[in-house]
């Protein structure tokens, strides 16, 4: 494991409120991080990653010039940033407001307030991203699995492949929904890393075309999900995945659901 730790985090604080900017800061000093720049706007902090590019950048949701939204836009849309973790702080609880972010790729959705405890989860979810932690297994090389990642948001597909890259894993395809995976699976793969929601051909559908095919059924399946009622997370489980998480998950949870299912 990498040695990186939270004091070496560099980190941008974007949030309009001086009180709530000093809040916030004091749990980050909780996490002994120091470095913490601040900005007020989507502008304001347009100008500090120019100028130093951070860690981490903690956004709250609605900004004076715009949103989180439109802060993560410029950083996804940037070559040179497209891959910086992002955490979202709202007291926002409507799927269809939240879902943007988690399609995005965000380290971490924390509630406004928020406790300490959710704080120091998406830090360390941000350590495992930024540190290589090569997955340990008796009958794989990582470095010799062939996994297909499934996603329409090529944001989210970044976000999976680097954890997988951390994890030592590098021979990674890439499928912009069901489609194109089941198109792709002929030229054999260990593992299919999916999401659910995408057009098409969904996740659901990806996975029991899998299990029902004579070539394929064998494959191990991580489903990646932003849905959270029972009866999506039903079907699911009865289409024969080895394994779901959420959207946005923490890399040490795929970690262990790898190491799991790869062993099985």
């Amino acid at each position: 494991m990498s040695e990186l730790t939270s004091s070496d985090l560099n980190i941008l604080l974007v949030e309009p409120s001086a009180m709530q900017r000093k809040i916030i800061r004091q749990e980050l000093n909780k996490e002994l991080v120091e470095a913490i720049d601040e900005a007020d706007s989507v502008s304001s902090a347009q100008v500090r990653i120019k100028a130093v590019r951070p860690d981490l950048v903690i956004s709250s949701l609605y900004l004076p010039d715009g949103s989180a939204m439109d802060l993560l836009q410029f950083i996804r849309q940037s070559d040179e940033l497209s891959d910086l973790p992002f955490m979202l702080i709202s007291s926002e609880t409507r799927h269809s407001e939240l879902d943007q972010f988690k399609q995005s790729g965000v380290i971490a959705i924390l509630p406004k307030p928020f406790s300490h405890d959710n704080l120091a989860t998406a830090i360390n979810s941000t350590l495992d991203l930024l540190s290589n932690d090569e997955l340990d297994l008796e009958y794989y090389d990582p470095a010799s699995l062939r996994v297909l990642v499934v996603d329409d948001s090529r944001m989210a597909r970044n976000v999976i492949i680097k954890v997988l890259g951390n994890l030592g894993i590098t021979h990674i395809t890439q499928a912009v929904d069901g489609s194109e995976a089941m198109q792709l699976l002929p030229n054999g793969f260990d593992l299919v890393v999916t999401d659910y929601n995408m057009p098409e051909v969904n996740g659901l559908q990806l996975a029991e075309y899998i299990r029902s095919s004579i070539d394929y059924s064998h494959l191990p399946i991580m489903m990646v999900t932003s849905e959270s009622s029972h009866a999506h997370l039903s079907n699911v489980a009865k289409s024969g995945v080895n394994a779901m998480t959420d959207k946005p998950f923490e890399p040490s949870t795929v970690k262990k659901l790898l190491a799991r299912i790869l062993e099985d």
